[in-house]
C-alpha cells in the first residue's frame, strides 16, 4: 500500500492447502516477479513477520481488484441492474451462476474463495508465529497478533456471509491437506467474532501508518459481524444470540463513531484529487484498501471498479472517450428505485453520489442543426452550426418524475428531446417523457430500453460517480489510483440504528437519533450551491500523465463536467440556496412511517406493519448513504429482503432467464474447483454424492 511500503512478499504464496488455492497462489499475485519460493522459515524470523503483515494487507483490495467486487456485492440487487455488459448469472439469477460460473465476465465465485482462504493462511501463521519468534518488548508486538487475529476474522465474515458455513482452518498448513469439512454457520460467527475481539484488544486506536487497522476497524467489524448474525437469514438458529447482538452493536457502532467524527459535507468522501488526496484520510474513513499511482504496487489487477459504473458516453457526437470521464465498462445501471429513493429536492447525497452531465472535448464530431432540428431550435438556430462545441455542455441527464409534461420526443434519435416544443442542443436523457406513469421496471423515458422502437441498450443511464477517478496514467489504463474506502462511521451509524429498530418499538426514537445524524449532513447547507458537481473525474487537472502524453484530455475540453441538472431536473424549481436540513431531520416515527419517498416503497414491497416499514426505512437509508459502495447483496441476503426487492426494482427479473429460488440463491455456490481438489476421510477423490452433500443446496 503507498502508506505502507509494499516490498515483494510471498504471504499469500505460502503453504497453500488444496482448499481450491491454487490460483491465488500463483506468482500474479503483487509485483509478480517472484522467481523462487523462499523457505517458509523466513516466517519464524521478526522481519519476516513483518512483512508477512504487510503482504497480507493485498488480500483487503479483493473487492475493488476485478467484476467480483461489482458481481458479487452489486448486481442483482433493488440498487443496480446490468448494464450494457451483461451479467444474467449474477443479476438474474440465470443458471450461469453454478459451480463452475464461466460465462459472462469470467469466474468471480472460485477467486472469492482463493483469495480469503490465501488471506486466511496469512493470518494463522501470525496468530501462531508471532508469539514465538518476535519480540514481545516490541511496540509492534501486539501490532502484529492484532492483524492477524483482524485478517482472519474479516476474511472468514467475508466467505459467511456469501456462502454460509465454510470450513474452518485455524492453523498454517503443513503439508498438503486434502480432507475438510464445512463448518456450521452458529461455529463460524462464533469464531469470527472470537477473532476479531482479540484484534479489538490488541490493536492500537491509530495505526502506526495510514491503511493499517486499527482497534477501531476491529470493532466496525464486530459491529457488523453481530448485526449480521442477528438478522433474518440466521433466524434458524440465531435467536439465543440476538438480544446480546444488538447491544454489541450499539456498543461497538458507538465506539466507532465517536473515534471516526463524520465529515460535515458529503462531498467530502469523494473529492478526489490527485493520489494521496486529502480526502482519502478524513475522519471517517476507518479502513480503505490503499492504491496508487506507483505502478510497481498495482499487481496485477490494481483497483478496477472505477470500470464498471459508468454510463457510455464516448459514441455520443461531440464527446470521445477522455481520462477525465472514465472508461465505460458499463457493468451496471443504477435503478429506478435508487433514483426514486432519495429527495432530490433535499437530499444532497444524491446530486453528490451520481453523475447527470458531461462535456464535449471534440467540436469536430458534435452534431450540427438540421434544417428540421433548426426548426424546433432555440430562436436564432442556424441550420448546419453546432449544436455545441468543445468545452460546452454535450449531455444531460434529467432525473425526473411521472407527470413532468416538459419533454417530448423528437424525430429518431433517441437523443434528441424537445422541452417545452424547443429542441435542446444537448444529447438529452429523460426519464419521463410527457404522458408516461410511473413505473419501476420497464419502458419510459429515453434510457433504459427501447423495446417498443426495435432497440434495446442498457447503456444509457445516471452513473455513479464514487469511484471515478482521473488519475489514472493514460485514457485506456484500467488501474486505478484512489484509495477504496471499506469502512467508514456512517454505517456504524446505520447499524446502531438498525439494532435500535430490531430492539423493538420502545427504541425507535433512539433510532431516529441515530438517523439523524446522517440526515443533518444529508441535507443542503444555507448557501450552497445545489448545482456543483464534485467526483474523482476532477483529477485529471493535477495528472502530470493527462498533458503530453497522447490523450489525457483535449484542447476543447473535457468529459468531467462541474455542474449537475439539479434545477432542470427539480421541474425548473427557482434558484435557492436554503438550507433544507430541516426537511430531511426525521421528528417523530410518523415521519417514516408517512415519509412520500418511502411510501411508495413499502407499498410496493408489502410492508404493512411497523416492524417491516421501519426495516425497509434503515434499508432505504443504506442506499442513500452507502449506495454503490459494496454491501448491498449482503445487506438484502442478511436480513431476507432479496427476493421481494430484487423482483420489485430489478428489470433483471422481467427480461427473463430468471430462477430465483430462496432455498438457493440466498448463498453462493461453493467452487467447483474447490470439490474437486479435496477428499474423504479415507483419502479418495469426493464421489458426486458426496460433493452435492457439501455444495448448497439448488447447486
Amino acid at each position: 500500500m503507498k502508506k505502507i511500503n509494499y516490498k515483494l512478499l510471498v504471504a499469500s504464496l505460502l503453504g497453500a492447502t488444496c482448499i481450491s488455492f491454487m490460483e491465488s497462489c500463483s506468482k500474479d499475485f503483487l509485483k509478480e516477479e517472484l522467481i523462487t519460493t523462499p523457505s517458509t522459515d523466513l516466517f519464524k524470523t521478526q522481519a519476516g513477520l513483518d512483512d508477512l503483515s504487510t503482504g497480507a494487507y493485498s488480500k483487503l483490495k479483493f473487492k475493488f481488484n476485478y467484476t467480483w467486487g461489482m458481481a458479487l456485492f452489486n448486481l442483482g440487487v433493488d440498487e443496480f441492474t446490468d448494464a450494457n455488459n451483461a451479467s444474467p448469472s449474477f443479476n438474474s439469477y440465470g443458471t450461469d451462476l453454478n459451480p463452475q460460473e464461466t460465462t459472462y465476465g469470467g469466474q468471480n465465485i472460485a477467486p472469492l474463495w482463493d483469495n480469503m482462504y490465501s488471506g486466511i493462511e496469512s493470518a494463522n501463521t501470525l496468530i501462531k508465529n508471532v508469539p514465538l519468534y518476535y519480540d514481545k518488548s516490541s511496540s509492534n508486538y501486539n501490532v502484529r497478533l492484532g492483524e492477524g487475529y483482524f485478517m482472519r476474522g474479516y476474511f472468514y465474515l467475508q466467505l459467511v456471509t456469501q456462502f454460509g458455513g465454510v470450513p474452518l482452518k485455524l492453523t498454517p498448513s503443513e503439508g498438503v491437506t486434502t480432507y475438510f469439512q464445512r463448518n456450521t454457520e452458529e461455529e463460524c460467527f462464533a469464531q469470527i467474532i472470537a477473532d476479531l475481539e482479540e484484534a479489538y484488544k490488541l490493536l492500537n486506536p491509530t495505526g502506526s501508518e495510514f491503511g493499517r487497522v486499527t482497534k477501531w476497524a476491529a470493532a466496525h467489524y464486530l459491529a457488523k459481524a453481530h448485526l449480521t448474525r442477528a438478522s433474518e437469514l440466521y433466524s434458524g438458529w440465531n435467536t439465543s444470540y440476538v438480544g446480546a447482538d444488538l447491544d454489541a452493536v450499539i456498543k461497538y457502532g458507538t465506539e466507532v463513531v465517536n473515534a471516526h467524527p463524520l465529515v460535515s459535507d458529503y462531498t467530502e468522501l469523494w473529492d478526489y484529487q490527485k493520489a494521496n488526496s486529502p480526502n482519502e484520510r478524513v475522519s471517517e474513513v476507518i479502513l480503505s484498501a490503499q492504491f496508487s499511482d506507483d505502478q510497481a504496487t498495482w499487481g496485477r489487477y490494481g483497483n478496477q471498479i472505477h470500470l464498471y459504473y459508468p454510463a457510455v458516453y464516448q459514441d455520443l457526437a461531440g464527446t470521445s472517450r477522455d481520462i477525465s470521464g472514465g472508461r465505460e465498462f458499463s457493468y451496471a445501471r443504477s435503478t429506478n428505485y435508487t433514483l426514486d429513493v432519495f429527495d432530490r429536492v433535499n437530499d444532497s447525497r444524491f446530486w453528490k453520489s451520481f453523475i447527470t452531465t458531461y462535456g464535449s472535448n471534440n467540436t469536430a464530431g458534435a452534431p450540427s442543426w438540421t434544417n428540421e432540428q433548426a426548426a424546433m431550435g432555440p430562436p436564432g438556430t442556424v441550420a448546419g452550426t453546432k449544436r455545441f462545441r468543445g468545452g460546452e455542455l454535450a449531455i444531460k441527464y434529467i432525473v425526473n418524475s411521472a407527470g413532468d409534461n416538459r419533454y417530448t420526443k423528437v424525430g429518431t434519435d433517441l437523443t434528441s428531446v424537445a422541452k417545452g416544443g424547443i429542441m435542446q442542443n444537448t444529447h438529452t436523457f429523460v426519464r419521463y417523457f410527457n404522458g408516461q406513469s410511473q413505473a419501476w421496471v420497464g419502458e419510459h423515458g429515453n434510457y433504459g430500453y427501447f423495446l417498443s422502437q426495435g432497440t434495446s441498450t442498457h447503456s444509457r443511464y445516471v452513473a455513479l460517480s464514487k469511484y471515478r477517478d482521473g488519475y489514472r496514467v493514460n485514457i485506456a489504463s484500467q488501474f486505478g489510483t484512489r484509495d477504496a474506502i471499506m469502512a467508514r462511521s456512517a454505517e456504524d451509524v446505520l447499524m446502531v440504528a438498525e439494532a435500535y429498530v430490531r430492539k423493538g418499538e420502545g427504541e425507535y426514537a433512539n433510532a431516529i437519533q441515530w438517523i439523524n445524524r446522517l440526515r443533518n449532513r444529508a441535507g443542503f447547507k444555507q448557501g450552497e450551491d445545489r448545482t456543483k458537481h464534485v467526483d474523482g473525474g476532477q483529477s485529471y487537472i493535477n495528472n502530470p500523465y493527462a498533458a503530453g502524453k497522447g490523450g489525457g484530455f483535449s484542447a476543447d475540453g473535457a468529459i468531467y463536467w462541474n455542474k449537475n441538472t439539479y434545477y432542470e431536473s427539480n421541474n425548473d424549481m427557482p434558484v435557492t440556496t436554503a438550507s433544507t436540513v430541516s426537511s430531511l431531520v426525521i421528528n417523530s416515527v410518523n415521519d417514516i412511517f408517512n415519509s412520500p419517498v418511502d411510501v411508495p416503497i413499502y407499498n410496493k414491497l408489502g410492508a404493512t406493519t411497523n416492524a417491516q416499514k421501519m426495516l425497509h426505512f434503515i434499508l432505504n437509508e443504506r442506499t442513500r448513504e452507502l449506495c454503490g459502495e459494496l454491501y448491498r447483496w449482503e445487506d438484502l441476503a442478511r436480513t431476507k429482503t432479496l427476493e421481494v426487492r430484487w423482483k420489485a426494482f430489478n428489470d433483471g427479473f422481467v427480461r427473463g432467464n430468471s430462477v430465483f429460488n430462496p432455498n438457493t440463491h440466498y448463498y453462493r455456490p461453493l467452487p467447483q474447483s474447490f470439490l474437486d481438489a479435496i477428499t474423504n476421510e479415507n483419502g479418495g477423490a469426493l464421489t458426486p454424492a458426496e460433493k452435492q452433500a457439501m455444495q448448497n443446496p439448488g447447486y
